[in-house]
């Protein structure tokens, strides 16, 4: 089995013949010997290997297979290896041992192109190909030219060898020969040829993947014993048996070895009798149909027993007349066994007639009386119901005597019912019906009026459950109103006394903050007091102190012929009016700076309070600053309020002509 990087037309072809002869092997060793212990009726357990017909049947099948598809390949004007593989993957797509490169495992094999190239799972393994060579390989042809000029040859060899050729129907062209139909032919003459010569086989493994000498892998080894199917082979050695000759001439191998007695019996018996009574171990031999069977070297070593000297022999010829008496005596008891059987089973056929004759007279008299058994069973069903019945009327308080006494006149009825059926054979099967539909009109009725009663009954003491539930929850009503009641007038009890509480002692302590707020207030109004009257004194002494001013103002004006100004008097500003402006000093808005305008818009958009109120102090600021301002310089001039303009000016429009 060839397997490498690159595989062309060659290895395709070695690999193929390698098929052929794996198939020959399991057909000849594994299937042939499995079916060899079948029609012998041995029993042997069935051996599973592998089977090889289908990479066959892929290769050198007539109608798709891949020697076919090649050779029509080939006979095309223009042939083409891309065409040819395609041809391969569409004719066999879908088939297990067939695939695309890509499913290689090597990654040389997975750069091919689908139509370079197949891959065919052989039973060692996959092999993938490449097919760009093989329509050349493929082609064995000679110029006719050359094959004129060997037959022409003296050379008497060559003669011999192209004697049969036809030089003539081939000449100037060259004439298609395929390698694949010529190997292919061979290879089937080979197999031929095997199938007629006894084979043997002869397994040859490769040591080691390194081609060196002395050097034995295991697992190398191991795993082609597996693909070759040596391992299936062995396990059908386990358990068969490969040394088997005829009954006949077995008998005719060792008849003169016995006694004229012994060579007369039948060749199965003869051959049944020597195995016995050699003693040996049952599992060593098995007796077929045609055939007796021995394990390995177990032939052998029976020859050499039936071969011994005489004193052996007749030990032998002994215990083959015992095994032959025991045999017989087996025989005899078996055969008294089956006579005792046949006895027994002509009594149970008897018996099973007699079984047979009572269910046919048995169904024929149900055949005949069927009606009125229907009848009665039908009426005895009944019976069910007055049970039920009766434990319904068992519930009722009232009237439960008389329904329990209708119950028992129904049940007569049906007594008397049944026993004109039974007593009556010639009733018919319309009378049986209307007796049935009688108790069970009656059986309604009464039903249905213990029902009726039974439901009364039920509602009134559903009534009377209701009523008592509703006096029950009336009463635990009232008493848990009454608790939340008395609950809610105690809360209210405790919350007022809390709340007196908490009033009494709020006003205790509001007295005492009015107390303390009362005795500050009165120092603090006692120590304002004070400070007013220094105040005042202070007052009044700079208020004559600016008249002793002015009046000596008005003497030294008197004397220089001036004036004098008027000053305002001074303000007096309470503690009040200081402290509020102390606070607007400290406010966080400073409009000192601003323009009107940008007060104006202030106080027409903005919606802070404190902005507002700041802008409001601002305005009134710079009002009395401007009333201070205008007071101040009012009398610098000798013009009256009413006058626009300088007297000086308006003397001299006057004179104006």
């Amino acid at each position: 089995f060839e397997y490498f990087t690159v595989n062309s037309f060659e290895q395709f072809c070695i690999n193929y013949c390698n098929e052929k002869l794996q198939k020959f092997f399991n057909d000849n060793i594994l299937a042939a010997e499995q079916d060899l212990y079948k029609r012998e009726g041995l029993n042997v357990p069935e051996i599973k290997f592998t089977d090889n017909q289908d990479i066959i049947e892929l290769i050198e099948s007539k109608s798709s297979g891949i020697f076919n598809l090649l050779d029509e390949e080939s006979k095309l004007p223009k042939p083409s290896y891309a065409h040819f593989t395609s041809e391969v993957h569409s004719a066999w797509q879908g088939h297990y041992r067939l695939s695309l490169p890509r499913a290689s495992r090597l990654k040389a094999h997975r750069v091919l192109r689908d139509d370079e190239g197949f891959l065919v799972r052989h039973f060692a393994g996959a092999v993938c190909y490449n097919t760009n060579q093989f329509i050349e390989k493929n082609n064995d042809a000679l110029h006719a030219s050359l094959e004129g000029l060997v037959q022409e040859s003296e050379n008497p060899l060559l003669k011999r060898l192209f004697a049969s050729g036809k030089v003539g129907a081939t000449k100037g062209k060259l004439a298609f020969i395929s390698v694949g139909s010529k190997f292919k032919t061979q290879l089937g003459e080979l197999m031929d040829k095997l199938e007629k010569n006894g084979t043997n086989f002869i397994r040859c493994i490769k040591p080691n993947s390194r081609m060196i000498d002395h050097e034995f892998e295991g697992g190398l080894a191991l795993a082609q014993l597996k693909c070759s199917g040596t391992t299936s082979v062995l396990e059908l050695m386990e358990y068969g048996y490969p040394s088997r000759v005829p009954f006949n001439e077995l008998y005719n191998m060792y008849k003169s070895f016995l006694p004229p007695e012994l060579a007369r019996l039948n060749p199965r018996t003869f051959c049944e009798a020597m195995l016995h009574s050699l003693k040996l171990n049952n599992k060593d031999f098995k007796f077929g149909i045609t055939k007796v069977f021995f394990r390995p070297g177990k032939f052998v070593e029976f020859d050499r027993i039936m071969k011994s000297d005489p004193e052996n022999l007749k030990a032998i010829v002994a215990n083959v007349k015992k095994w032959l008496v025991r045999s017989r005596w087996i025989k005899s008891v078996f055969c008294a066994i089956c006579v005792i059987k046949l006895k027994n089973r002509i009594i149970y056929r008897n018996k099973c007639v007699l079984l047979a004759q009572k269910t046919i007279r048995g169904y024929l008299a149900r055949k005949r009386h069927q009606p009125r058994i229907k009848g009665i069973v039908k009426i005895n069903a009944i019976k069910t119901n007055l049970g039920k019945m009766q434990e319904v009327a068992t519930q009722l308080k009232t009237e439960r005597d008389s329904m329990l006494r209708q119950v028992a006149d129904i049940q007569r009825a049906i007594e008397d019912a049944v026993g004109r059926i039974k007593g009556n054979a010639r009733i018919t099967p319309a009378e049986i019906d209307a007796l049935y539909a009688g108790v069970m009109s009656k059986i309604d009725a009464q039903m249905k009026t213990i029902h009726v009663k039974l439901q009364e009954q039920r509602n009134a003491e559903e009534q009377e459950r209701l009523r008592k539930i509703q006096a029950a929850l009336e009463a635990e009503r009232r008493i848990k109103e009454e608790e939340e009641r008395r609950l809610r007038e105690e809360e209210e009890n405790r919350r007022k006394k809390a709340e007196m509480e908490a009033r009494r002692k709020e006003e205790e302590a509001r007295r005492l903050r009015q107390e303390e707020e009362d005795r500050k207030a009165a120092l603090a109004l006692q120590a304002q007091l004070e400070k007013e009257a220094q105040e005042d004194i202070k007052y009044r002494q700079q208020l004559e102190q600016e008249r002793r001013d002015h009046e000596l103002a008005l003497r030294l004006a008197q004397e220089s012929n001036g004036q004098v100004e008027d000053s305002p008097p001074l303000l007096r500003k309470s503690e009040a009016i200081r402290a509020q402006q102390q606070l607007i000093e400290k406010q966080k808005h400073d409009l000192s700076k601003w323009k009107y305008s940008e007060l104006r818009d202030a106080i027409n958009t903005s919606c802070d309070i404190e902005l507002l109120e700041a802008c409001r102090h601002e305005f009134h600021r710079r009002l009395k600053v401007y009333h201070a301002w205008k007071a101040k310089n009012r009398k610098r001039t000798t013009m009256d309020e009413n006058e626009r303009a300088p007297r000086s000016v308006m003397e001299a429009a006057a004179r104006a002509p």
